[in-house]
């Protein structure tokens, strides 16, 4: 399977395009803005001198965040003349040629720092350094026929193959922070070079085996990576790996490889996932914990997690056509991610809760308890989220078309247009605000057309067939699908003991919340019929529609903590707004999963 990517793919006016539009003018300058004032893109000056002070001291992370910045800013200079990025792009360049060692190692924190310490620390991101800049180099080569950035990184890229797998000096085998592989078969992919391919297959092939230092669940080391089962530890470092062993699956038809893949992939989407795509529910560790633990006024399900998923899912998508991989994107894309930008385009989540209780949010003397913060920021100390998204809104274009032989697949309902060696495609949508799509495409034979995961009734202008979730139709004039997008009631796995005897409302692909700013203090006296009536109202605010439903209010009792009688109850209607924008009107109490009456 052949994913189309996003240079030959451009949006068109919808709801997604929105938000890249909203990337484009507004949040990656901000964050160009805040890495500006915090100290990040000025530390490529290399100018940190011992005694400067903690101020001025550059992060062993701080390289990764500049570098997904520069991968997201090249993305959008693709479809758009942005002179002002370029000139910021070109100028980090150019540090990094001037400070870059002669040897091909570029790190700030262990130049100007820990100088005798390099490849010494495995948990201090070197690796995952080194594997941000190097995506960013294919971006920006790719885009902009600079190939300056990107021989500076098949230089480290060499040094890095010197050090690890001729010379093996360095303190540890394989990265803490995974995510180098990916990006050396990206460099793989894109130069044409064996060699990159031959690095990431050692570190994945390494990674687990007995001679690590550290076997660890946390850091994904506890098994070779063939061996591994369960999704286990830092999921975003979990989703990185995961991705990896993907790409190199279809690069090597490595059937162990695919089996691990799938074993992995059915592990996190049956068992670990939230309503929302969201991954990752513990903030110890920002790991994975044991199956169907999904708390939500805990949740941490990071940003970056979620971003992961959407790689991983599509890394699979690549190995077999089966709609579950789109399903997934979809889902995380439109709830879990997008939680992560406010409407401004401006401030940031790190995490992204289900649930937010403001009467339980106090500190007494023994502490303050550990909850998500209520309010999205604009820079965070550890800053990854905000460039992740940079780089994903630009790039949407990799995740709606796809081709296997003659079939053009359409994995995403996304207002676009497609053209490359000779195929040409278009699709006309407002989806999700309505389920009508229409379909052009010439030089393929046949289209696959993804039938979403909450669909359930939809009709088509042609006769069709099923397979993996896909409706197959002959390509030839415009193909019009008409999905039914109504609200409904969803139920978790009972196993999942947090979301027991109680119910949550999506319309579409789109999560739904409730706030109290709309609907008043304490969510939870709240309870909905599985007969509930919905209006559908348009929201320029949000962009999507909000719901107003039927539900029921319980009445507080007067005087009394406890009673033998049931609280009164009456009817009333109650505001739900896509969860995707919650947090947006100031602080709030939220809820996701509401009491079934």
């Amino acid at each position: 399977m052949k994913a189309f990517g996003y240079e030959s793919v451009k949006l068109a006016p919808c709801y997604l395009q929105s938000k890249q539009e909203l990337n484009r003018k507004v949040t990656i300058n901000s964050v160009y803005d805040r890495f500006y004032d915090t100290g990040r893109i000025g530390a490529f000056d290399f100018d940190y001198k011992e005694g400067d002070g903690e101020d001025k001291r550059p992060h062993f992370f701080w390289d990764s965040d500049v570098a997904k910045w520069m991968e997201g800013a090249a993305y959008i200079m693709k479809h758009s003349n942005e002179p002002a990025l370029e000139e910021k792009v070109d100028a980090l360049v150019e540090k990094i040629k001037q400070h870059q060692g002669d040897d091909g190692y570029f790190n700030i924190y262990f130049t100007v720092v820990e100088p005798n310490a390099r490849f010494t620390n495995r948990d201090k991101h070197e690796l995952y350094c080194a594997g941000h800049l190097m995506e960013a180099a294919v971006a920006y080569a790719s885009v902009s026929g600079k190939t300056d950035f990107l021989d500076c990184m098949e230089k480290y890229a060499d040094y890095i193959y010197k050090i690890f797998i001729e010379e093996k000096s360095a303190a540890f085998l394989t990265p803490g922070h995974e995510e180098i592989e990916l990006a050396l078969i990206r460099m793989y992919r894109y130069t044409g070079k064996p060699k990159y391919l031959e690095m990431a297959k050692y570190f994945l092939d390494t990674r687990g085996a007995k001679d690590e230092q550290l076997a660890d669940e946390q850091f994904q080391t506890h098994l070779p990576v063939r061996e591994q089962t369960e999704a286990l530890g830092h999921s975003v470092r979990a989703m990185y790996l995961y991705t990896a062993m993907a790409m190199l699956a279809k690069e090597t038809d490595d059937e162990a490889l695919k089996v691990a893949c799938n074993a992995l992939w059915n592990d996190v989407t049956t068992k670990k996932m939230y309503v929302t795509g969201g991954i990752g529910s513990s903030y110890i560790g920002e790991a994975f914990t044991t199956p169907y633990d999904l708390a939500n006024d805990q949740a941490y399900t990071e940003t970056c997690a979620g971003i992961g998923l959407v790689f991983f899912a599509k890394a699979m998508s690549e190995l077999e056509a089966d709609a579950k991989y789109a399903d997934v994107i979809e889902r995380v894309l439109y709830n879990g991610v997008l939680s992560g930008m406010s409407l401004d385009g401006k401030s940031f989540f790190y995490e992204n809760p289900l649930e937010i209780n403001l009467s339980e949010h106090f500190e007494s003397r023994y502490g303050k308890r550990k909850f998500p913060i209520t309010q999205r920021v604009e820079c965070f100390s550890c800053s990854c989220c905000p460039p992740n998204l940079n780089r994903l809104l630009p790039s949407l274009g990799n995740y709606i078309y796809s081709l296997d032989g003659d079939v053009l697949y359409v994995n995403q309902f996304v207002a676009s247009s497609l053209s490359e060696n000779g195929i040409e495609a278009s699709i006309d949508t407002a989806y999700p605000l309505n389920g009508k799509v229409r379909i052009s495409a010439a030089g393929v034979d046949k289209l696959a057309v993804r039938i979403p995961f909450w669909c359930e009734s939809f009709s088509i202008n042609k006769p069709y067939v099923m397979k993996n979730g896909y409706a197959i139709v002959d390509a030839d004039g415009e193909t019009t699908i008409d999905f039914e997008i109504i609200p409904k009631m969803i139920w978790a796995d009972p196993r999942v003991i947090r979301d027991a005897g109680r119910v949550c409302i999506m319309r579409g692909p789109v999560v739904y919340c409730a706030e109290s700013v709309d609907s008043g203090e304490n969510l939870h006296r709240l309870s909905i019929s599985p007969d509930f009536n919905c209006t559908v109202d348009e929201s320029e605010e949000f962009g999507l529609p909000t719901l107003e439903i039927t539900a029921f209010e319980k009445a507080p009792y007067n005087g009394l903590l406890y009673s033998s009688k049931a609280p009164v109850k009456s009817e009333i209607n109650i505001k739900l707004i896509p969860y995707n924008s919650f947090a947006n009107r100031g602080e709030s109490d939220m809820l996701v999963w509401f009491t079934e009456d």
